[in-house]
């Protein structure tokens, strides 16, 4: 089963070039959401998650809430290895898929079946499996003949279904999700609903971050509240809400 653990878990954003004077790091500050300070080396730096130690499960469905600049998409990408930590110790089992830039990695001069064999191998998928779910993920992007024609040629909207439809194609342990259901219409938030009510099905666990107590609620039975890259609260859902809520 799957399982994640943080120990003292800081991680940190060297600033080159800035000057330590109170005006400019009350700029910084502002600009950026984390704590500004010095580093063992004396260099500024931004401390974007601050010794942060909790421990996820089996069957954990966190929603991860919190201020612009709280932390979360660090959070995020700490948990998918794209950042290390600067200090203390994370320790990570299971298979990881992530959802948190859809169109990043999309390329615009190929077309959309051929992006979808391109992106699927990026994130593990065999040639083998994306072959027998072509079909299947055609079916979610709902954009037909334009399949066949040069991404370059699709909305940003039409982008974001066949990211999502690519990027949902995996069976993970631990799923990722930052901000997916901000993106699309009507119909495409539908399709995104159902399929990411499977997905959390088959997942051991999910983090997703969302600014929609909706979806919290929906979707998740813990929550991690972020302030200034610390936590802030971890427990009960509406608990949580409330607190965040309060502090808006």
């Amino acid at each position: 089963m799957a399982r994640i653990e943080l120990r003292n878990v800081s991680v940190e954003f060297p600033i080159y070039n800035v000057s330590a004077r109170s005006f400019k790091k009350s700029l910084l500050r502002l600009a950026t959401g984390g704590a500004i300070s010095k580093n063992d080396h004396q260099q500024l730096v931004i401390r974007s998650l601050n010794n942060i130690s909790l421990a996820l499960q089996h069957g954990d469905r966190i929603g991860l809430i919190g201020h612009n600049g709280a932390g979360k998409s660090t959070f995020l990408r700490l948990l998918a290895t794209i950042y290390e930590p600067t200090k203390g110790n994370l320790s990570i089992e299971g298979h990881i898929s992530s959802i948190l830039n859809l169109t990043q990695g999309i390329e615009s001069e190929c077309t959309g079946y051929e992006n979808i064999i391109i992106r699927g191998s990026l994130l593990g998928i065999s040639r083998k499996q994306i072959k027998e779910q072509i079909e299947e993920i055609s079916e979610l992007t709902g954009l037909g003949d334009y399949l066949a024609m040069p991404v370059r040629t699709y909305s940003l909207g039409m982008m974001v279904r066949l990211a999502f439809a690519i990027s949902t194609s995996i069976k993970p342990d631990i799923l990722l999700i930052d901000e997916v259901f901000n993106a699309g219409d009507a119909d495409f938030m539908q399709k995104a609903v159902k399929k990411i009510n499977s997905l959390l099905v088959q997942s051991s666990i999910v983090v997703m971050a969302s600014h929609s107590d909706q979806i919290i609620r929906e979707f998740c039975n813990k929550v991690l509240l972020l302030e200034g890259g610390k936590v802030k609260y971890f427990g009960d859902v509406e608990q949580a809400i409330a607190l965040y809520r309060h502090k808006s």
